[in-house]
């Protein structure tokens, strides 16, 4: 299945084939989103479709191919959906005819490892109620009552609706402020943006765009300022609040910046808004005990084309080789894919900013590492610390702790 570069909630839809989950979409949408036959099997790859679902907003519903598949094809479409779980922010789980067995067990399993919430539906109620002892038996399992609908009757409707809104977290389509309990009303922001090879024609990328609208929110005032007019705009005598920049300007930055100002970087606010920003902390200065031999993995949540200015793929390899003096092997995963069986092969696993990404996305990504107590860090952070500026760049966070 294709990465998302999308940052509205993702709810999944999941259970056996012919059970509905198609028509599910089209019901909950009102329109025909989704193909539907009597044929099993009629969905086979995730496919996604974007949808409005009044309280929650745009989202992105995700159809999967059912559990059960058969043959060789089926158990790499059974594989997709499996992979599609790390995508979302809430799940719903559709049975019918009273059929609940092994296959609704380990997604359940699956929902709760990556701590996905999720809502069983049993779909067909106009060919077969659920019977009182099944009913019973997943609220045991699942923690949830099971809604009893059919798609073929609108009166469902607004109850699922009012579920899906109970069920998904606020944090999947509430968008919390870059600066949240960092900025005061009219604090002085400055934002150093390198336009360079990377930047995009005619444009700024999203998190240079999403710091400037969020200070605006927190009344608060901006400037924005390339590095190499940095110098002059210093000469204006404005003292800042904060000063953010783009993490592979922090070396230059940070000489022109007066140490008594707060100084971070586009990538560590990303970092405290998406992800594990503890286990970054504690996994950045892992660059300084690497050794000859050890394994980096490198993790990119888009694709793009690549340059040799690359940061990715080129710049932190190179930065973290001559920092540590070691002779470091460098792996690349672009997307979802990560082989979790491997992780435990690294000596450091380093993260993008993800800012292409949902929050749950990116928790899910690296958590698999953290679980293997490998170190993690992101682009920011590493880029900070090998310039010899970590603690001052997340000194701005350190008044939330």
């Amino acid at each position: 299945m294709k990465k998302t570069r999308d940052l509205k909630p993702h709810i999944g839809i999941f259970g056996r084939r012919n059970t509905g989950k198609s028509s599910f979409i089209n019901y909950l949408s009102e329109q025909e989103t989704s193909i539907v036959s009597d044929e099993a099997g009629t969905t086979t790859d995730p496919v996604k479709k974007s949808i409005e679902i009044f309280g929650i907003g745009p989202a992105i519903i995700i159809d999967t191919a059912g559990i059960d598949d058969e043959g060789e094809l089926g158990l790499k479409r059974i594989e997709k959906t499996k992979k599609a779980i790390d995508l979302i922010d809430m799940a719903v789980l559709v049975i019918s005819g009273n059929i609940f067995g092994e296959y609704e067990m380990d997604l359940i399993s699956s929902f709760k490892k990556k701590k996905i919430p999720f809502l069983a539906v049993h779909n067909k109620a106009d060919e077969e109620s659920i019977h009182p002892a099944l009913s019973l038996g997943i609220k045991e399992t699942s923690g949830k009552p099971v809604m009893e609908i059919s798609t073929l009757d609108p009166k469902y409707r607004e109850e699922i609706i009012k579920a899906l809104n109970e069920t998904i977290p606020e944090t999947a389509y509430k968008n919390k402020s870059l600066f949240a309990g960092i900025l005061k009303p009219k604090s002085n922001v400055l934002l150093v943006t390198p336009i360079d090879s990377e930047a995009p024609e005619g444009r700024m990328i999203l998190p240079q765009v999403m710091a400037l609208r969020n200070v605006l929110d927190e009344d608060s005032i901006c400037v924005t300022v390339k590095e190499t007019e940095l110098e002059d705009v210093m000469k204006w005598g404005i003292k800042w609040d904060l000063v953010v920049t783009d993490s592979q300007a922090f070396g230059y930055v940070s000489k022109i910046i007066p140490e008594d100002t707060m100084l971070t970087g586009f990538s560590i606010l990303f970092a405290r808004l998406k992800s594990d920003f503890f286990s970054y902390i504690e996994g950045t200065e892992a660059i300084g005990r690497l050794q000859d031999g050890d394994k980096v993995l490198i993790l990119e949540s888009c694709t793009h084309q690549v340059s040799c200015d690359d940061i990715g793929r080129y710049k932190i390899p190179r930065w973290i080789k001559e920092y540590s003096g070691k002779n470091i092997e460098f792996e690349f995963i672009a997307g979802f894919d990560i082989p979790e069986d491997e992780i435990k092969n690294y000596a450091l696993v380093v993260q993008c900013g993800g800012c292409v990404v949902t929050k749950k996305q990116l928790q899910n990504r690296i958590q698999p590492a953290i679980e293997a107590g490998i170190p993690v860090t992101n682009y920011g952070m590493a880029i900070a610390y090998m310039n010899g500026i970590f603690e001052r760049s997340i000194e701005p966070f350190k008044i939330l702790v």
